[in-house]
């Protein structure tokens, strides 16, 4: 059994920061590449951030600039640090990770965590 578990969302004011986290816990898994997903009320879900195992990264063109994903392979954790927050950023944020287990490669999300940038 692998889980994602996040932390860090909240409310905050634009312009300010904040940093989520979300850590891979189980055993007999390896990790490829993980992400940040986001979806806002009425909408669809989409790509915030991505990041291969070696640190290779990409970024949704409206986050560019201002949210920075980072990954510590040895604790199977992903960060998103996330600069200037805008009105528009709030939604509930998703950990994702392609993870192996039993030779298997196949995706796992975590819960779910609520951004809020009030203006």
């Amino acid at each position: 059994q692998v889980q994602l578990v996040e932390s860090g969302g909240g409310l905050v004011q634009a312009g300010g920061s904040l940093r989520l986290s979300c850590a891979a816990s189980g055993s007999g898994f390896s990790i490829s590449t993980m992400g940040w997903y986001r979806q806002a009320p009425g909408k669809q879900r989409e790509l915030v951030a991505g990041i291969t195992s070696g640190g290779s990264s990409n970024y949704a063109d409206s986050v560019k600039g201002r949210f920075t994903i980072s990954r510590d392979n040895a604790k199977n954790t992903v960060y998103l640090q996330m600069n200037s927050l805008k009105p528009e950023d709030t939604a509930v944020y998703y950990c994702n990770a392609q993870i192996r287990r039993f030779s298997y490669w196949d995706d796992y999300w975590g819960q779910g965590t609520q951004v809020t940038v009030s203006s």
